[in-house]
């Protein structure tokens, strides 16, 4: 593990402590919380009291506006951008402070799962694989909310088997640009993102992600989904119909 100071120290890391000799001063606890990560639990806990729960209802009833400038206010106070390197306008913290804003947010229903989906798996991607280019183009906006992300991996006829996925990507003869093809399930945050993190076929034996920008012409939304619960966080297919994206947006190879 690594601290916010870069000290290195020799915390066992996930099941390891079964597996392996453990001293009880190797196991990371409560009591290792440095005042970092006592700050930023103190604040999502605040944030969540404060803004989150008094909203509650109204957010049940997938309310856009409110869902949008809450996910702002967030990023007004650094939730969003915890692990959004300092140089593109991130904290750059550790992952201990990225679970303990994970934790404090758990009890805010719906609106856990859009800030979870634009902090995670819709920014993530770009952190750990994009482009510098990638980069400061959409993480300091990711970290305001000015742009909201999701993610866009299952369809129809495959989810966690990512690999049997049907959307393609064709490479123009130029080289400057892909055309998508294919039909998404089950995006949060679909009914409100800026940016589809989208995953295609490419060349029939490849799979890789690509940025989708909303205004791109051949993307479509389907009707929110009726779900049992979480309904305040929107859910929804997107249709891609010869989406022209620029070979730019692709994410790693």
């Amino acid at each position: 593990m690594e601290t916010t100071q870069n000290q290195k120290l020799n915390f066992k890391k996930g099941g390891s402590f079964l597996i392996e000799d453990t001293k009880p001063e190797d196991i990371f606890t409560p009591e290792d919380f440095n005042e970092q990560h006592k700050m930023i639990a103190d604040t999502t806990k605040d944030f969540v009291d404060k803004e989150v729960m008094p909203n509650v209802e109204k957010l049940e009833e997938l309310n856009y506006d409110l869902s949008t400038g809450l996910l702002r206010k967030a990023g007004e106070i650094g939730l969003l951008s915890v692990d959004i390197p300092e140089e593109y306008g991130g904290l750059g913290l550790d992952k201990t402070s990225s679970m303990l804003v994970a934790e404090n947010l758990g009890r805010a229903g719906a609106f856990a799962v859009s800030h979870g989906a634009h902090t995670g798996i819709g920014t993530l991607p770009i952190v750990y694989f994009g482009t510098e280019d990638q980069k400061k183009k959409y993480l300091p906006k990711f970290a305001t909310a000015q742009l909201i992300s999701s993610y866009s991996l299952s369809e129809p006829g495959s989810g966690s088997d990512a690999l049997s996925a049907k959307t393609v990507a064709t490479p123009s003869p130029d080289g400057k640009h892909f055309t998508l093809n294919g039909n998404k399930m089950w995006l949060s945050n679909a009914g409100f993102a800026d940016v589809y993190i989208t995953f295609a076929q490419v060349g029939g034996d490849k799979f890789t992600s690509f940025i989708l920008e909303k205004g791109y012409k051949g993307i479509s939304l389907g009707k929110e989904e009726k779900k049992m619960g979480i309904k305040g966080s929107s859910t929804r297919a997107l249709n891609l119909d010869n989406v022209d994206v620029p070979a730019e947006n692709v994410i790693g190879e």
